[in-house]
Formats: structure tokens, sequence, C-alpha cells
């Protein structure tokens, strides 16, 4: 029962409470990352602040680009995480497609968080900082984000 429940979508598991708890690790796992190279604290209220509603705009984002692009299945082009039961590796280019999707939906992402990041930090912080930092957060929570939800999916 433990993994039919956690192979699923991340559609589905973003509007349940582990999705929730899932996404708040994330956002402050970024958080710690952009004030260590921000400002050298563990953490900083204003990038923590920041960093939350870059998060939020992207996923809201992603939620309508969703919607707009597949007809109704929630995050699967923006965070196209998705169980074993979705998708067959062994079919041809199948990993390929899952790739692509998440290059894109994390280059958009790390645009959206950049924008914002910098509109909101851009007195504080050169411009040049606030958009590498933005980078390695992502990167830092893409890894780190993949690494758990596929070892889950598709275990």
């Amino acid at each position: 029962m433990k993994t039919v429940f956690l192979n699923v979508s991340f559609g589905i598991l973003a509007f349940l409470p582990q999705g929730w708890v899932f996404m708040i690790l994330i956002m402050l796992l970024e958080s710690f990352v952009m004030s260590e190279l921000l400002c050298r604290k563990v953490l900083n209220g204003r990038i923590t602040g920041t960093v939350f509603l870059s998060n939020i705009i992207s996923g809201i984002t992603g939620i309508i680009l969703t919607l707009i692009l597949n007809g109704g299945w929630w995050l699967v082009v923006w965070f196209p995480w998705v169980g074993s039961h979705e998708m067959d590796l062994s079919v041809p280019n199948a990993l390929w497609g899952l790739c692509l999707f998440y290059l894109v939906a994390f280059v958009l992402s790390v645009l959206i968080e950049e924008t914002i990041n910098w509109l909101n930090l851009k007195r504080t912080y050169t411009s040049k900082k606030i958009l590498w930092a933005t980078f390695v957060a992502n990167i830092a929570s893409y890894l780190l984000g993949s690494i758990v939800l596929y070892s889950i999916s598709f275990s």
C-alpha cells in the first residue's frame, strides 16, 4: 500500500500533506543556499521570504501553463515527476521525452525565480550574485528533490 500511495504523479502529491511538506523542505533548501551565497548566513528572513514568493509564483505559473498545454493534468509539464505506472521506461524515447520536459521546466522555473528574486533583492545584492545564487539554489533543489522523488516513484 505504501508503494502504491507514493507512486503517483507530483500533480496528485502536490495537493496532499506529504507534497506540501516536500515543497516546503525544497524551498527551505533553496533559502539556505541563497542565504549562504548572498550574505553568509544560514537563513536570512528577507531572502527566505523572497525564495518562498518566487517559488509560489513559479508554481502557480506552472499550473497555469500545464493546464493550457495538456488540458488539465496538473503539474505534469512543469514538474514532470511521473510514477512507473504512468511511464514505461522500456518504451523508446520515453526517457528522452521526460528529460526534455524536465529541462524545459527547470529553465522556465529558474527564469521566473531569478526575475522575482532580482526584483526583491536588487537593492541589497548585486544582480550577478542574485542570479547566480538563484541558479545554484535551483540546481541543489532539483538534484536533491529529483533523487528523492524518482527513487520513490520508480522503486
